[in-house]
């Protein structure tokens, strides 16, 4: 134990030895050190493998630039890096509150490429927070890694916060939290595309759902779960007075379906562009005036008004296949990223990975703020759909993903 602190890979007894009038000077056995340090460090911020095999490539290609604290420590950082990038060196905090640098004891401004030698003093405040500017000429894995996470981290709090208030002043006090955690809102969240309630409430919270929607479709849920009890009592009660009625677990399974959408053969129908239902959401029909059927997914805000009796009970058919292919299914996504060269590749990478069609493709954006990408792809069925939006979620630069409608 007492060898590996000494001359293991987080060693830096090297850089505190005092009266050491060889300090600038940095042995080869330091330099493999210094490395090890930095590939654990990059393993540890970084979730996804591509981008942690590019960090370690774009490194490879450079010598390192060898700066020091005022207080005599060596830091190794990547050739062309910033005051930034040794303030996330330092600690993430420091970073996080940088506001300006002192270079050999005079002001910089802080996209100032360090040299050998340098000696680097970081000015913080308080109050100062990351700029989406500095992913602009920072160098290094980690100070990039660690302005994304702030960011992602601070929003989503802030706008978790935002839409419990939000939510909570609609449906009041009184067993509000009760409420958060029951079946019914988590339902809620999965119908509006949100994996649990906490991304619903950031959604709210960040204005890319309404209030009324999350209210309407919580009413929908209540509405539906207590039909269903109440059939399930009269089909109870029905089958008690007709003991010779054939419960609907007897009845004979129908013929094969050439349709991919079983209780609409051969009738006119179409799927709905408000909610554009994939296989393995439940779904209903609505009969129409002029297009036959519109296929909606249970719950959808379009239906609420309808009345009953225009109401089509639809399935799924599992074993249908277009031509010996599985048939497809448009669907829109907006994703919200922070802005640089590349992530809209690293984006479709991921789409062509799970053999997604990207039909339609527009980027959008914002000064000093995130971009957003709106992709129109064709899905097979909903767990390719959740499994990749899953993949699309962990590249580092991506914020925030959900489903959107059609125009």
């Amino acid at each position: 134990m007492h060898h590996i602190a000494e001359y293991g890979i987080a060693a830096h007894w090297k850089y505190k030895e005092k009266g050491n009038s060889n300090l600038g000077e940095v042995t080869g056995m330091d330099d493999k050190f210094t490395w090890l340090r930095q590939l654990l460090e990059w393993q540890s911020d970084l979730k996804d493998a591509t981008e942690y095999l590019e960090s370690v490539k774009s490194n490879l290609e450079f010598d390192d630039v060898y700066v020091f604290t005022p207080e005599g420590d060596v830091m190794a950082l990547t050739h062309g890096a910033t005051p930034v990038d040794f303030a996330y060196r330092i600690h993430s905090e420091v970073g996080n509150h940088c506001k300006g640098a002192k270079v050999n004891e005079r002001i910089v401004t802080l996209d100032t490429p360090l040299k050998n030698g340098d000696i680097v003093e970081i000015l913080t405040q308080k109050n100062i927070r990351p700029s989406l500017d500095w992913l602009n000429f920072v160098k290094t894995s980690t100070a990039k890694n660690r302005i994304r996470q702030w960011y992602k981290r601070s929003h989503r709090d802030e706008n978790i916060d935002r839409g419990r208030e939000l939510l909570e002043k609609e449906m009041g006090k009184n067993g509000f939290e009760s409420l958060l955690k029951s079946e019914p809102m988590l339902s809620v969240s999965k119908r509006c595309n949100y994996h649990n309630v906490d991304d619903l409430l950031a959604a709210l919270g960040y204005g890319e759902i309404t209030l009324n929607l999350v209210v309407n479709r919580l009413r929908d849920v209540v509405r539906s779960q207590s039909q269903i009890q109440t059939v399930s009592q009269e089909l109870t009660t029905t089958s008690l007075q007709v003991p010779n009625l054939p419960s609907y677990s007897q009845l004979p399974s129908s013929s094969p379906s050439n349709s991919p959408i079983t209780g609409v053969e051969g009738l006119l129908y179409h799927i709905a562009g408000c909610c554009n239902p994939i296989p393995g959401e439940p779904i209903i029909g609505v009969v129409t005036r002029t297009k036959g059927i519109s296929i909606h997914q249970q719950g959808c805000p379009n239906t609420l008004t309808v009345e009953g009796e225009r109401f089509v009970p639809l399935s799924w058919n599992p074993n249908y296949q277009q031509g010996g292919r599985p048939q497809t299914y448009g669907v829109n996504i907006c994703i919200e990223v922070l802005d640089r060269v590349g992530v809209l590749n690293d984006i479709l990478s991921r789409l062509k990975d799970n053999n997604i069609n990207v039909c339609s493709a527009q980027v959008k954006t914002f000064p000093d703020a995130p971009a957003l990408i709106e992709l129109g792809i064709e899905i097979c069925d909903r767990e390719q759909f959740e499994r990749t939006c899953a993949q699309v979620k962990n590249i580092s630069d991506v914020l925030t993903l959900r489903r959107i409608n059609s125009k």
